[in-house]
């Protein structure tokens, strides 16, 4: 069984055609896990989940931002803090412009529904017994700190806590990082798109599990950053601004 493992596309087919075509040159796979933040806040959330729902035995479970889009939640700040602050006013405008243009555009292409089905967590044994289990951010959760390459044994210990998996594949972070925290094997599978690394680079992870063995190869691959943020300009896109920081920003 030989399983893609991806996470954090953001809307960004520019990216995620990237991650593909490596995937088929890699020799191609059984299928595609992926583990949530499928289309905020790149400028093509309906050209990414039309390539996705398309792969071949594909498994989807939902991320913070999906929530954010199929439910109306929004991230940080809120009224309140910025009420308190009115330095986060400028940032509040920009998150709610962002989120509701990304929600207009699956609106009209009939794929909020979809996103509102999407489960929290992907379970699996795999052929060795290995029991397997793909969040977004943490057990349990699609938000949070998730596991964070930086912090210390008993801060994910305490993430684990009452988890059965053997090994639990996570996103969030848009950090690549690989654990062992007791008898948990901790793998963060980095972003497709806006990853945190300061390559830029999207990054994924294929698994290939057979009744004697299980293994988890990282892979990175290079995409055309500016053609990103020439989309997002020619869109006038309301995150354009962030994106392109992000994108650019060296270390």
């Amino acid at each position: 069984m030989k399983i893609a493992l991806l996470s954090d596309i953001h809307g960004n087919t520019v990216a995620l055609d990237a991650v593909l075509a490596d995937v088929a040159q890699a020799g191609g796979v059984d299928g595609y896990w992926i583990l949530g933040d499928l289309v905020a806040l790149g400028p093509d959330p309906a050209g990414v989940l039309a390539r996705l729902t398309a792969l071949p035995h594909a498994r989807f479970i939902r991320g913070n931002t999906d929530r954010y889009v199929s439910s109306g939640d929004r991230p940080p700040p809120t009224p309140a803090e910025v009420a308190a602050n009115p330095a986060l006013l400028a940032r509040l405008v920009e998150v709610e412009r962002t989120f509701t243009w990304t929600q207009g555009v699956l609106a009209a292409t009939a794929w909020t529904n979809w996103l509102k089905e999407l489960p929290l967590e992907i379970t699996a044994t795999l052929p060795d017994g290995t029991r397997f289990l793909g969040v977004h951010a943490s057990p349990g959760r699609d938000d949070g700190d998730g596991f964070q390459p930086q912090a210390g044994d008993e801060a994910l210990a305490e993430l684990l806590h009452g988890c059965e998996a053997d090994v639990i594949c996570a996103g969030h972070t848009h950090l690549p990082m690989r654990r062992m925290i007791g008898r948990h094997t901790v793998i963060g599978l980095g972003a497709v798109s806006l990853s945190r690394t300061p390559d830029r680079l999207a990054h994924y992870v294929i698994m290939n599990a057979t009744p004697t063995a299980h293994e988890f190869a990282r892979r990175t691959v290079s995409y055309d950053l500016d053609k990103v943020i020439q989309q997002m300009e020619a869109q006038n896109h309301p995150g354009r601004r962030f994106i392109a920081g992000h994108l650019r920003r060296v270390g």
